[in-house]
């Protein structure tokens, strides 16, 4: 696969799935099971990608947060927030210092 490969085509791929039928989409039978499931997905691997950080192999790190990355952007379709919004929200956050960003969301 291409170095060039984004989280973008990433979402692509999600949607495209969510359109499958269940029986032949590991994405559509996610969101057939909703937004708990989804979420409880993404905490699952994200205690995954932790735990590789900490104790696994740069393999095992890659691979959980390849995982941690599928299934936030299910669960964003699942919530129909496509990922230009979390663009934009970046693109927000990094016109300030971090501290700064943090203290407003704190007070804010």
């Amino acid at each position: 696969m291409s170095d060039s490969f984004t989280l973008a085509d990433l979402e692509a791929i999600v949607a495209a799935r969510a359109s499958a039928d269940a029986g032949a989409s590991y994405t559509r039978s996610l969101l057939d099971k909703g937004i708990g499931k989804c979420a409880q997905k993404l905490g699952e691997e994200a205690v995954e990608t932790v735990i590789a950080a900490v104790s696994g192999s740069e393999k095992d790190l890659v691979a959980e947060t390849s995982d941690l990355l599928y299934h936030l952007l299910v669960l964003l379709k699942a919530r129909g927030v496509p990922l230009a919004e979390i663009h934009a929200e970046l693109a927000r956050r990094t016109g300030q210092s971090g501290l700064a960003e943090k203290a407003a969301r704190q007070h804010g």
